[in-house]
This record gives structure tokens, sequence and C-alpha cells, in this order.
């Protein structure tokens, strides 16, 4: 249940790709307006979960869920009813920062559910994340076929209304009746405590920089694969899948040994062959080798970036008793804003190589290294 709020987001963003240019002619708009549309869901959705993360701690998860995923169910619907497309942007936006409401309060839910095995619970929700996007736009393809875009949108609103009606009857948490457990603190106040105790920024900073080097190859494999080797589309489709495939792999792994050797160790050893990977990944590039070097080391980088961040992310929530919604605020509302820069900095050194993004991705692993040393060795001193 809670890994199906969490794909409410992968759904609402992956479902409706296929179906942007029908989008832009039944609008008289352009696909490029239309595209935008993706990029104004992420900031609502970042804005969302900086909002509603200090609420969720001060008035519980259970009615931010509720709320959340009503509104997200209403707003699908009018979608589907949109007629121009500014009203149509302006609804993405709404979508997003009400459905990060629900979404914000999942990763408390998990370290309640699994304690200090809080990174297993999240392997199992990244799981479904990486799912989603998968099926997602595969999903919304079919759904085309049976009467236009707006059926996606008629799709999304039915999903919404099965979850409402399923946290309803049965999401009862202890701690949605245990009104001990809340936070006082005010709204920037959360936001200060947060980022102040020790350990915990450098650690947000190692997830957030693995995000980034995740959204560096979500940004750049298609221009990779198809310009760079000069691949097709259904190969393309396949490298990026066998590529989902290792990281949904790297989070099975991590579920079944994370509770024999602790996150610390987890995060460490996949830091590591990241790095190895990362170095390949440049080093086959620059020598410009055929494309099987670059998936070969890709498959395992992705991996250990799917275990790096369930990790650092498990490791930070557990340092939290009453204010893991506003960490999730943190965590999430970086890595979002993190991840857009990864467009702009491709752009800004774009070669018509592989070279730039391997670099990239190198950097964000070396520098996510950096963090968690200084992290635990802040650990050590307090």
């Amino acid at each position: 249940m809670l890994s199906a709020i969490v794909a409410i987001t992968p759904l609402a963003i992956d479902m409706y790709l296929p179906a942007m240019s029908m989008i832009a002619t039944s609008f008289n708009s352009n696909i490029t307006t239309i595209g935008q549309s993706l990029s104004i869901y992420l900031a609502g959705y970042a804005l969302g979960m900086l909002c509603f993360g200090p609420i969720a701690d001060r008035i519980g998860r259970r009615p931010l869920v509720i709320a959340g995923l009503s509104g997200f169910t209403l707003i699908s619907l009018l979608l589907a009813f949109s007629q121009s497309v500014e009203v149509f942007l302006g609804l993405r936006f709404i979508q997003a920062f009400i459905g990060a409401a629900a979404t914000v309060v999942i990763p408390g839910y998990i370290k309640e559910v699994y304690g200090e095995h809080t990174a297993k619970g999240m392997s199992y929700v990244s799981l479904v994340m990486m799912l989603a996007p998968l099926l997602a736009p595969s999903i919304g393809s079919l759904l085309m076929e049976f009467d236009g875009w707006r059926t996606i949108f008629f799709t999304l609103c039915l999903y919404g209304a099965l979850l409402v009606l399923l946290v309803i009857t049965k999401l009862h948490m202890p701690s949605d009746q245990d009104t001990s457990q809340r936070s006082r603190r005010s709204f920037f106040h959360a936001y200060i405590s947060v980022l102040r105790k020790a350990g915990v920024l450098p650690l947000i900073l190692s997830g957030v920089l693995t995000s980034f080097a995740f959204f560096c190859y979500l940004t750049a494999s298609s221009f990779v694969y198809m310009e760079v080797f000069g691949l097709d589309k259904s190969m393309f489709a396949v490298l990026f899948s066998m590529n989902v495939g290792a990281l949904m792999l790297a989070n099975i792994i991590n579920t079944r040994i994370v509770t024999r050797f602790g996150s610390r160790r987890m995060l460490r050893v996949s830091t590591f062959f990241a790095m190895i990977s990362a170095v390949l990944l440049l080093w086959v590039n620059l020598l410009s080798l055929s494309y099987h070097f670059t998936v070969a080391m890709l498959i395992p980088l992705m991996g250990c970036l799917g275990i790096m961040s369930v990790n650092a992310d498990a490791i930070v929530l557990m340092k939290f008793k009453k204010q893991t919604g506003t960490a999730t605020a943190v965590i999430g509302t970086l890595r979002f804003g993190f991840g857009a820069l990864a467009g702009p900095l491709l752009a800004l050194l774009y070669t018509g190589t592989a070279v730039p993004f391997s670099a990239l991705m190198l950097i964000a692993v070396i520098l996510a290294a950096i963090c968690q040393w200084y992290g635990f060795r802040l650990k050590h001193k307090h």
C-alpha cells in the first residue's frame, strides 16, 4: 500500500509522455509547451514536499495522506476535462503540489514498520518506484487507444480514488494515535533543527549527489546511446531497461543483506564500487571504445547508485524520532533541485561525446564519498 502511494509520482510523470504530441494537437499548441509541463510538475512536487514535510510532523501523517490522495484524485479528473493549455499546465502544478502531501510521509511510515531495518523497507519501495516508470509509458500508450489522452488522467483519477479507499480502511498505524511523537517546532525551526543535527547534512548531501549522478544518466542516456553510438530506438529501449533492471536487482540484493551488514557498511562498499565503475566509464569513453564497454560500466554503476541512495536516506531517517517528514522534505527538495541542474550542466559541457556525462557522474560519486567520510568523521567526534 505504501509503495502504491509513492508510485503516484512516477505514474503521473511517465504515463502521459507518449501522449504529449496528441495533447499539443488538441490544445492547438506545440509540443515544447506541453514538454514544459514536466518541469512544472517537478517544481510543484518539490515545493509541495517543502511545505508538507513539517506539517506532517506537527499534525500526523494520516490526515496528509488522505488529503494528498483526495486532492490528487480530484485534480486528475479536472485535467481530463481541461480545455486549454494554460489550464492544463496550472492543474499539473497543483496535482504535483498536493500529491506531495501524500508521498512525503511514506518514509516515516516505512521507518515505523521496519525500525532499525529501514533501509530494507526503503529498498522495497524503491523497487516499485523503478517499476512504475518502466511500465507507465506502455500503460499510457495502451490507454490512448481507447479514447485519446484524456483516458490517462481518468485512469490516474481512478487509481487515486482506490488508494483513498484503501488508506481510509486499512492504514491504521500506532503513530496516527500517538500524539507524543508529534513535533512542536515552527516551520523554519523544524528545517534548521534537521540540518543542524550532527552528521546529518553530509549524509543528505551524499544522497543528493547520488541522485544527481542518476539524473545525469537519465538526461544524457538517449543522446549517448542514439547520437554518440548511433543505436536505434529499440536498442536504446533495451539498454535503458537493462540499466533500470540493474537498479532493481541492486535493491533486491540490498533487502536480502542489509539486515546482516547494516546500512553504513552497505553505503561504504557500494560507494567504493561506484567510484571504480565511474572511473572505468570515463576511461572507456576517453579511449572512444565501442558502446559495449559503456554499457558494461553503467550496469554496476547504476546498481551501486541504487544501494547508495536507499542506505544514505535510511541512516538520515534513523536519526529522527519526531521529524521524519521534515527530513524527507529536505532530501526530496534538494534531490529534485540538484537533479534539475543535470540538463543545463550537460548542455554547457557539450562536446558531442559521452565524456562530459561520464565525468559528471564520476565527480558526483567522488563528492558523495567525501561527504560520507566527513559525516562519519563528525559522528566519531561527537
